[in-house]
């Protein structure tokens, strides 16, 4: 039996009118520009315009709220991600949006500038066990998952014309067996091409948080650029 069955009460349904959204925006703004810890419910109610009885008419506790704030965080990167995925021409284009994503959300206007990933900020305010951090641990994972996407469409695309390159050229031309072994080389298998994949994605997500931390210390975007930058190089180079 359900917990609602046994003690008789129906679950409660949630409202999802304007004041919710009021209550998301400002706690959005606190929880970046101030910190989780440091922003109470009566600072977000305040700067949304609420009854602390509406807060609570929309979330269950200032937790629940933490972990819908986070939420909607990743959905904001989505969005930019996915605009920038809609200009992209090639794999490799895509593997770069990931970049531009993260660095057009450095640009975006803050209360106090850039502070680095909203996600990451609040997951080291809260405890082990928090739902909040299973949030940011499931977006950082679904930005590698990306990455590893268009590594594989990116490095399938380049092992199909190395095996059509090789065909059509054999070992029988002026170029002999040099460029034939240079050809079979960039020939993968499934197996190494996973591995390879999965190691330059790590590579890249491994770039890009580092770069994110230093641009939130530094309070602006170009650590963002230069990260993207050597995203790029390192993509060429596979």
């Amino acid at each position: 039996m359900t917990e609602a069955g046994a003690t008789g009460k129906r679950p409660v349904k949630r409202r999802q009118g304007p004041a919710r959204g009021r209550i998301l925006e400002a706690a959005a703004r606190r929880f970046y520009a101030d910190g989780v810890a440091a922003t109470g419910i009566d600072t977000i109610t305040a700067e949304a315009g609420v009854a602390k009885m509406s807060l609570y008419n929309n979330f269950d506790s200032k937790a629940d709220l933490v972990t819908a704030y986070l939420g909607a965080r990743h959905e904001e990167w989505l969005g930019l991600y996915r605009r920038r995925l809609a200009d992209a021409e090639t794999p490799r284009d895509a593997v770069l949006a990931v970049f531009d994503a993260y660095a057009d959300h450095a640009g975006l206007a803050y209360e106090h500038g850039f502070r680095g990933c909203g996600l990451l900020n609040a997951a080291a305010e809260l405890p082990t066990g928090h739902e909040g951090r299973a949030v940011v641990r499931r977006h950082k994972e679904e930005v590698e998952g990306l990455l590893v996407t268009h590594l594989r469409e990116l490095l399938s695309d380049r092992a199909e014309k190395a095996r059509d390159e090789k065909a059509r050229h054999g070992e029988s031309r002026d170029d002999g067996p040099r460029a034939g072994k240079a050809l079979a080389e960039q020939v993968l298998d499934g197996e190494a091409l996973d591995e390879k994949v999965r190691d330059a994605a790590e590579h890249l997500a491994f770039l890009l948080e580092g770069a994110i931390v230093r641009a939130g210390l530094e309070g602006d975007g170009t650590r963002m650029r230069r990260a993207r930058a050597m995203a790029a190089s390192l993509v060429d180079g596979l």
